[in-house]
């Protein structure tokens, strides 16, 4: 199964939030907006995530684009780029690159295997992580419901 694109909406409440404070939702770096409102992220060639049918995971997949969130005069400010999902020891995960410094990895996102289509698009839970709480939003405690993953 191969993947050319995940889409994530992040929190919708959060992307409204943000917009109804005055604020912005930008993106770069090729990515786009569907729209329900979510974000779509085109496949990085090379990866090897792939799902069993028992819904376990294997391997990895990175993503290009970039997210960023801005509002009240840059108090609330955060930038998710490279997102990547990963299958380790930990499960399966939604990493990004740590913002401001984007220099490390950090996993944002705990993700569970939902659904698969006949089609081949797979739908994944996500509930955001201690790391994910400080690069999103850190008024949502680890574990809260984020939007559904959708690699397709």
């Amino acid at each position: 199964m191969t993947f050319n694109k995940l889409t994530w909406g992040v929190k919708a409440s959060f992307r409204a939030y943000v917009e109804a404070a005055g604020g912005s939702i930008a993106l770069s770096e090729g990515a786009t907006r569907a729209e329900d409102g979510a974000f779509c992220f085109a496949a990085v060639p090379g990866g090897d995530l792939a799902f069993a049918p028992d819904g376990s995971a294997t391997g990895a997949m990175r993503f290009s684009g970039a997210v960023s969130f801005e509002a009240h005069g840059g108090m609330l400010k955060s930038t998710l780029t490279e997102l990547g999902v990963e299958a380790g020891p930990d499960g399966l995960v939604l990493t990004a690159l740590q913002a401001p410094m984007n220099q490390a990895r950090c996993a944002i996102a705990q993700l569970t295997l939902d659904d698969v289509s006949d089609a081949g698009i797979v739908t994944l839970g996500s509930a955001i992580t201690f790391d994910g709480m400080y690069q999103i939003a850190d008024n949502y405690p680890p574990g809260t419901a984020l939007d559904p993953l959708q690699l397709d």
